[in-house]
């Protein structure tokens, strides 16, 4: 896809004469669109917003003292003088955010020095009256949190947005960082860092056992065997000259660190998943509903309605697909890391037709990977908004179909055609029934579909720069700026009756967000994987990628 314009303007047969001025979206998107010809792969100017509006609760189980808690999810959604200072049951007293200068990381070497070097720390203290270090909590982020009086265990449950994991690991020094284990029955350390067997027989692994700071608080774990390595707990790993990329045993590699965003026009997300070990891995995926927005947050229509791509059929050129509905696992299994697929490519569509409610309505889950050895949950958000179809769209119809128009004769007792007396053919009978073509062949529509009133169909628009330089769509040449001509484009429909007035056939409706218009039978119900579409006489459609 690439990026046209951003501001369109449509003119009417008369110079200047607007019909409506909006900002039209500046990509190209493809969906499919079934006509009375067939289905129609549609391209609009689209505008895409980037917001992920899902929920998840982590717990993380704190003691007396001082604790180290990583956050797998972001809740900078609000502050901590709601979610903790205004709690009365709430019994943590600091948090502490890990925030090393970047100048002085990788000299970090010394664990108690760490602890007292304050400046490598910012602070949040309960009901302190000096100005707050810090106030939100962030993804992706280690603290030290200290609960105070007389509570021995405390359970706390922070609610915010899944983030990926994004580590970065010094090979000189030491690193604060927690793991993004499963919930519950967490492998040990032993068992986990066999993949990674320079961690497993060199690293130093430190953690906090509650209580206050000192020389055996933090502690070194020395019973790697039975130490759980529990979600949501950071740990102090020193492992001087060693270069780690292993924090699990399978990554998922995302084009965003946010998660997937489809905003209101996006038909589809790709990711790919790596295996990390020696050995095949299965790698599982479970789209989860997002969790009730706390109050003041964007409210959630439901889980986005989900394909997976599937394998391409060389024969007829189509691709196969999978639903992904909720609390239904699809699974891959992936060969050693190192050879010929330890990973593979995911195409996630998004069925924008099963998407019922008003344009700006958010879908929002999760999409949530665990792999066949029991050690990863890796928590992955997925956003969509419903969409507005207004806009100019530009694309193919391929026709599989057409009207008949043979008329049927009377003939006498000789077989030959009869007359009536002002000597014409006898007509009994027309037949108009529409029959299938021998071979699909496209047609290019160009329609214009407003924000309110009728959409249009044209037999050709122009799209460039007019008197004062800004980008239009016009009917008619004369709203262009003749001197930049050259940097015009005319789009046609060439098998479509051409008049200088260029109005167009008006449609009796617009066309709504999933596309039909109701008297013209048109319908696009959302092509995902970007490819040409047909239909059979069933109404039923096929894709094969373009080319």
């Amino acid at each position: 896809m690439k990026r046209l314009v951003s501001s369109l303007k449509l003119f009417d047969g008369k110079p200047g004469g607007s019909i409506r001025q909006h900002c039209l979206q500046s990509m190209l998107r493809s969906l499919c669109m079934r006509a009375l010809a067939g289905l129609i792969a549609w391209m609009p100017f689209f505008w895409v917003a980037s917001t992920h509006g899902q929920w998840l609760t982590e717990s993380f189980k704190l003691t007396n003292g001082w604790n180290a808690v990583h956050m797998h999810i972001d809740a900078s959604h609000d502050t901590l003088q709601h979610l903790v200072g205004d709690d009365p049951n709430n019994p943590i007293t600091e948090i502490w955010q890990w925030a090393p200068h970047p100048t002085t990381l990788q000299f970090l070497d010394d664990l108690q020095g760490v602890i007292g070097n304050e400046p490598d720390f910012l602070k949040w203290v309960r009901d302190s009256t000096e100005p707050q270090m810090f106030d939100r909590l962030q993804g992706n982020t280690t603290y030290l949190v200290r609960v105070g009086g007389s509570t021995s265990t405390y359970t706390w449950q922070v609610k915010g947005k899944p983030v990926p994991p994004a580590t970065e690991w010094t090979i000189s020094g030491l690193n604060f960082l927690g793991f993004s284990t499963v919930p519950t029955y967490p492998p040990n350390f032993d068992a986990f860092l066999v993949p990674a067997p320079e961690l497993q027989h060199d690293a130093e692994i430190y953690q906090y056992v509650g209580g206050d700071l000192g020389q055996n608080n933090p502690r070194r774990i020395v019973a790697m065997r039975t130490t759980p390595v529990t979600r949501g707990q950071a740990y102090w790993i020193r492992a001087t000259n060693v270069y780690n990329r292993y924090f699990g045993p399978f990554e998922v590699v995302l084009s965003s660190p946010s998660g997937i965003d489809f905003g209101e026009h996006l038909g589809t997300a790709a990711f790919r998943l790596r295996n990390l070990t020696a050995n095949k891995l299965t790698i599982a995926l479970e789209l989860v509903p997002s969790e009730a927005p706390p109050a003041g947050q964007a409210s959630i229509a439901g889980a986005p309605p989900l394909l997976i791509r599937g394998a391409l059929n060389l024969t007829n050129l189509t691709y196969g697909y999978t639903n992904l509905p909720t609390g239904v696992k699809r699974k891959w299994t992936l060969e050693p890391n190192g050879t010929q697929a330890s990973e593979t490519e995911v195409v996630l569509g998004l069925d924008r037709a099963a998407m019922p409610g008003a344009v700006g309505d958010q879908f929002a889950g999760i999409l949530r990977f665990a792999d066949s050895l029991g050690f990863l949950q890796v928590n992955v958000g997925i956003t969509a908004k419903v969409g507005s179809s207004a806009g100019l769209w530009v694309g193919n119809a391929a026709v599989t179909q057409v009207g008949n128009y043979l008329k049927t004769y009377e003939r006498d007792s000789s077989g030959n055609p009869a007359m009536d007396t002002n000597g014409q053919y006898v007509v009994t009978g027309i037949n108009t029934n529409i029959g299938p073509v021998a071979s699909p062949y496209s047609l290019r529509l160009i329609v214009h579909n407003p924000e309110s009133g009728n959409a249009v169909l044209l037999q050709r628009v122009y799209v460039g720069p007019d008197a004062n330089t800004n980008i239009v769509v016009a009917n008619q040449e004369s709203a262009l700026n003749k001197s930049m001509l050259s940097q015009a484009r005319r789009v046609s429909a060439a098998h479509l009756p051409w008049s200088s007035a260029n109005t167009g056939w008006t449609f009796n409706v617009l066309l709504n967000r999933v596309g039909r218009a109701s008297g013209n039978e048109v319908r696009f119900p959302g092509q995902v994987f970007g490819e040409r579409c047909f239909a059979d006489n069933s109404g039923h459609g096929r894709c094969q990628p373009n080319t």
